[in-house]
């Protein structure tokens, strides 16, 4: 039986095209530091680019 690595089905979803979209970080806190710019930009969610590391999340991420 394959098992979902669970802190990796927190961070990561993968769309019905099969790409891994993910909320990326520096948001949590400390927000007053940051320009508004960047803030508004971490809003959004994205797109794994790297190939490998797709591959090797789809791999912990069995049942999608």
């Amino acid at each position: 039986m394959l098992k979902t690595k669970k802190g990796v089905r927190k961070r990561f979803r993968i769309t019905k095209s099969g790409k891994i979209k993910y909320n990326p970080s520096g948001k949590s806190h400390l927000q007053t530091n940051k320009e508004a710019k960047r803030v508004r930009k971490l809003r959004k969610a994205r797109i794994l680019q790297h190939k490998k590391e797709s591959a090797y999340l789809k791999k912990m991420l069995p049942y999608g």
